[in-house]
């Protein structure tokens, strides 16, 4: 056999071999060259790490940012996302509320018109949770229904004695309260501050600024019965009276009086001068 022969016969086998290739080609495949092609290394999908609320920073956590900027500065969702507490393995209780809502078309109106059922098809919420946004949306139609509260307003030491007289007139011990006031005089609360014996009670001075504090109260009322029915004040009700005012002052508050209250007088530091 000649040389050109034995090249031709090895030219027949390759052809037969690429033939064979193709019929059966390996698992990763090959190149018209002969060489097989390198394998797909198969590629990880990433899933995008979920945080947690828990796992926010602090001014975004629904409950947090409404401790320190109030609940006017929160979303329809965080609102929601703190009545329901967790929202599901896809979902922080933030975006669950979000997709809830815009299935609604963010309308508070439309969520509080569907039911249970309906709720719960979405994942994550259950019966419980559903239950509790539908009791919130019926507390929200309830106070729309109800008429404002009128404040009584406070103008002079009369209107002080009608106020403090159904509360003292009976009383078989000396009681001190507390009457919180707005910046249009109009009360905001009474506070009892103690509760004594028969010829005295002691008043703590920051318990009394406290209670105005919390309340964000502008100015305040003493007042304090006696049970003996006499209505002139003692001394230590003058020390009193002169300490509150002085404290309160440095506070940017003002004590407007301190009455003494009986059944049918009283006494007031404001009408004699002494505030």
């Amino acid at each position: 056999m000649t040389a050109d022969e034995r090249k031709d016969e090895q030219k027949d086998v390759l052809k037969k071999e690429r033939k064979n290739r193709r019929k059966n080609p390996p698992k990763g495949g090959f190149q018209d060259d002969g060489q097989d092609e390198p394998k797909d290394e198969p590629k990880e999908e990433r899933k995008e790490e979920r945080l947690t609320i828990s796992q926010w920073a602090e001014e975004d956590r629904p409950r947090e940012k409404m401790m320190q900027h109030g609940a006017a500065a929160l979303s329809n969702a965080e609102l929601l996302a703190i009545l329901v507490g967790s929202g599901s393995h896809e979902d922080s209780a933030v975006g669950l509320m979000r997709k809830v809502l815009d299935r609604y078309g963010n309308s508070l109106s439309r969520l509080g018109k569907c039911g249970v059922e309906e709720l719960c098809r979405f994942k994550g919420i259950g019966p419980a949770k559903a239950v509790t946004i539908l009791a919130a949306s019926e507390l929200g139609k309830r106070r729309k229904e109800e008429e404002p509260q009128q404040r009584q307003a406070i103008t002079c030491s009369t209107d002080l004695y009608a106020y403090f007289h159904p509360l003292m007139c009976d009383l078989p011990v000396e009681e001190c309260w507390v009457l919180l006031l707005n910046q249009a005089a109009k009360v905001i609360d009474a506070v009892k501050i103690s509760q004594g014996g028969l010829a005295s009670t002691q008043v703590d001075v920051r318990c009394v600024l406290r209670e105005a504090l919390l309340r964000r109260a502008t100015s305040l009322v003493l007042a304090h019965n006696h049970p003996s029915g006499s209505c002139r004040p003692s001394a230590d009700d003058d020390r009193l009276t002169q300490a509150l005012a002085t404290a309160a002052k440095t506070l940017n508050l003002r004590l407007l009086d301190h009455i003494v209250v009986t059944d049918g007088r009283y006494y007031s530091y404001s009408d004699e001068g002494k505030l």
